[in-house]
């Protein structure tokens, strides 16, 4: 009898403890639920969807919002959103297999893998290994323009371009993002594999890992009969919805669509050691350097939080020290979408938010915000920090639009600004006139060229509807004549240059002039 009283005794006990442990997690994501409720509120956010994984479990997942305002369409786990940048740890990925594989090495040159591949100078082509690229560690900025503004879907045209691309720093010396280096490294991966990028990353990661919602298609995402719509936000807080943009050619960085249920497999494989249901999917040497430092992106010392610092890169992931516990991370974002993936190796905890609205400060706030609760940190508003942070930015914006000089003309008539001017390390601009006014494309975009004081113009997008956005640009187009007044150049600032881009005119062919 007494057995048996010590046996219901301990019973109880284990029940009890077992209940406070599902109250004290059922407390945790009720917690959560209200924070992510301000937080759609908050930021005026159209949808966005959140999952979180324990171990090998999926913990919390849920869908906010909507993925259709005007129809009302709720999203949900499976909800699709471009991830944009977060591709980046997938193509890395693939050269870990192929490493993996024998078929090269980290150390390996970039030209000799990718003869396509030519950078500005003889010495950058002999100092340049594949680790460089996946490290953003080649001394090249961003030239982000270049792809987004004068976008193709042939990858071997788009690479030319790099040649042209000056160095803003010594290889390794300095961090720099840029895309192309994982254009290149998508292009290695096919000629490698024999297989398209898209064929690799779909037989290799969404295959295996058993995401069966995830593509890297645009007009597959667009015809899912649960894809979420992109969105942005204007001035007055209004969601307006925009175009999709098609990444083409420079899928390697950044063309992956998927969704929160999808992509809790994806970080279950760098929480498990590379395994998904006892398979390995990526070799374990790999998953450790991956998530290791590479390269210094900033001295990142303790600023506003002190239990925050640190800035690296490793290969496709960021990491950082959040509030004393290591953090591997990746944003994203692409027209009307926005995500980050991260993981917290030693707590064996991962994270993964995807919104519907444009360069949005959302999925940083949800991951803080589920992170604290948690990993039992005493949590942080950064619901409110980010939205002061985003008005205050607001203000320093419209304090610094600067006034167009009042009663100026342009130096010529119109049609001499017409023709095509052209730049290698971009692409090339045609100007033409029409009713008076003159008109470009950039990217996807119809665009009307305002006049705004001498011989600059702001180019200003055109709706389908014909109507030209009210709001000013930052690219000013200032054209440039030569010694006998004829219009030669058009100068752009152009990925935070402090010196104008020169786009230069193309000679008319001969059959052209009239």
């Amino acid at each position: 009898m007494k057995a048996l009283l010590t046996c219901i005794f301990c019973s109880l006990i284990s029940l009890s403890l077992f209940a406070q442990v599902q109250k004290n997690k059922n407390d945790h994501f009720a917690a959560i639920d209200s924070v992510l409720e301000r937080v759609l509120s908050d930021h005026h956010v159209a949808g966005f969807a959140v999952a979180v994984v324990k171990g090998n479990k999926v913990i919390y997942s849920k869908g906010f919002g909507y993925r259709d305002i005007v129809n009302k369409k709720p999203v949900t786990p499976n909800t699709l959103f471009a991830i944009g940048s977060s591709s980046k740890a997938f193509t890395a990925s693939l050269l870990g297999l192929l490493r993996q594989d024998g078929k090269l090495t980290f150390e390996d040159k970039a030209v000799t893998l990718l003869p396509k591949l030519k950078f500005y100078s003889d010495e950058m082509d002999n100092q340049i290994i594949l680790r460089d690229l996946m490290a953003h560690r080649t001394g090249l900025s961003r030239y982000d323009l270049s792809w987004f503004l004068f976008n193709s879907d042939n990858k071997d045209s788009l690479i030319t371009r790099v040649k042209y691309m000056k160095p803003s720093s010594s290889v390794r010396m300095k961090w720099y993002y840029n895309n192309f280096m994982y254009l290149a490294q998508g292009m290695i991966v096919e000629r490698l594999s024999g297989k398209t990028w898209e064929k690799n990353i779909q037989e290799r990661f969404f295959n295996p890992l058993e995401m069966t919602r995830s593509n890297t298609d645009i007009q597959t995402f667009q015809r899912d009969s649960n894809a979420s719509l992109p969105y942005t936000v204007s001035k007055d807080n209004v969601i307006k919805q925009i175009d999709y943009y098609n990444i083409n050619g420079m899928g390697p960085a950044g063309s992956i669509n998927s969704s929160v249920s999808d992509m809790a497999n994806w970080l279950k494989i760098w929480l498990n050691g590379g395994r998904f249901n006892g398979k390995v999917i990526l070799p374990v040497d790999y998953i450790s350097e991956a998530a290791s430092s590479q390269m210094v992106m900033d001295t990142a010392l303790p600023d506003k939080h002190k239990d925050i610092f640190l800035s690296n890169y490793g290969l496709g992931w960021m990491i950082g020290s959040y509030r004393g516990h290591y953090q591997v991370e990746h944003g994203g974002n692409i027209n009307g979408f926005s995500a980050n993936v991260a993981f917290f190796p030693t707590d064996s905890l991962g994270i993964v938010v995807l919104t519907n609205q444009n360069v949005s400060k959302v999925p940083t706030v949800v991951r803080n915000s589920i992170a604290d609760r948690l990993l039992q940190l005493e949590p942080i508003d950064w619901n409110g920090e980010k939205k002061a942070e985003i008005e205050a930015s607001r203000l320093v914006k419209k304090e610094e639009e600067k006034i167009p000089v009042p009663s100026t003309t342009p130096s010529h008539k119109l049609k001499d600004y017409t023709g095509s001017f052209e730049n290698p390390a971009y692409g090339i601009i045609k100007i033409h006139l029409k009713d008076n006014n003159l008109y470009t494309v950039l990217g996807y975009e119809n665009i009307i060229l305002k006049h705004r004081h001498y011989d600059v113009f702001d180019p200003r997008s055109v709706d389908k509807n014909g109507v030209a956005d009210t709001e000013p640009s930052n690219l000013l187009f200032n054209f440039f004549s030569d010694v006998d007044g004829q219009i030669q150049g058009i100068g752009i600032l152009l990925d935070g240059s402090e010196k104008p881009i020169m786009f230069d005119r193309k000679a008319t062919p001969v059959g052209a002039m009239k």
